[in-house]
C-alpha cells in the first residue's frame, strides 16, 4: 500500500464519525425545538384559559381568586385590633404535683367592629379558654410546640361563641374574626 493509499484510508475513517455526530447533534437540537414549542404552547393555552375565567368572572360580576386576594390584602391595611383579656390563673392538670399556670392572652383582631362584638360574648371566651387551659399539664406548656398548641386552641374557642364557623358572610374564603393570639405573660409554678 503506497502512502497516498494509506493517507486516503486514515481520512476515511473519521469522516462516518464526524457524520454521526453531527446526526446526533442535530436531532438533539430537533428533540429541544418541539419540547420548546409544546411547552411553550401548553403555557399559552393555561394563560388564555385564566384569562377566559377572569373575563368570565368578571362579566358575571363574580369575583377571581386573585381579586378576593386583593380585597383581602386591602381590608388588613389599617392596623390590628388588640384585645386584651384578664389574666388567666388555673390549676393544671399535673397529677403528681400541684401546679398552677398564669397566662396573659391578647386577640388579635381585624377590625375594632370585631373587638366589641368579642367583648360582648367575653364570659363564654373566657370559660372556653378556661376549660382548655385546665386540661394542659405543665410538661406540655413548658414546651415551645405546647404554647403553639395552646394558642391553636385558643383560637378556636375564641371564635366558637361567635357562631357555626365564625366566617363572615361572604364566604369560605373570609378570614376569621380572631387573626392570631398572643400571650402577654406565662408563668407556670
Amino acid at each position: 500500500m503506497s502512502a497516498s493509499a494509506a493517507a486516503e484510508t486514515a481520512d476515511a475513517v473519521p469522516a462516518p464519525a464526524a457524520r454521526g455526530k453531527k446526526k446526533l447533534i442535530l436531532i438533539a437540537v430537533a428533540l429541544l425545538l418541539v419540547l420548546g414549542l409544546a411547552g411553550g404552547g401548553a403555557a399559552f393555552f393555561v394563560m388564555k384559559k385564566k384569562a377566559a375565567e377572569r373575563a368570565a368572572a368578571e362579566a358575571d360580576g363574580g369575583d377571581t381568586a386573585d381579586a378576593r386576594a386583593a380585597k383581602k390584602k386591602a381590608a388588613r391595611k389599617g392596623p390590628p385590633v388588640f384585645v386584651p383579656l384578664e389574666t388567666f390563673t388555673v390549676n393544671l392538670a399535673d397529677r403528681e404535683v400541684e401546679r398552677y399556670a398564669q397566662i396573659g392572652i391578647t386577640l388579635e383582631v381585624g377590625d375594632a367592629k370585631v373587638g366589641e362584638q368579642l367583648k360582648q360574648y367575653m364570659p363564654a371566651i373566657r370559660n372556653n379558654i378556661l376549660m382548655v387551659l385546665a386540661h394542659k399539664t405543665s410538661g406540655e406548656l413548658l414546651e415551645r410546640e405546647g404554647k403553639t398548641r395552646l394558642a391553636e386552641e385558643v383560637l378556636r374557642e375564641s371564635i366558637r361563641p361567635l357562631g357555626a364557623d365564625a366566617r363572615a358572610d361572604d364566604g369560605e374564603d373570609a378570614e376569621p374574626p380572631v387573626r392570631a393570639v398572643h400571650f402577654s405573660n406565662f408563668i407556670i409554678q
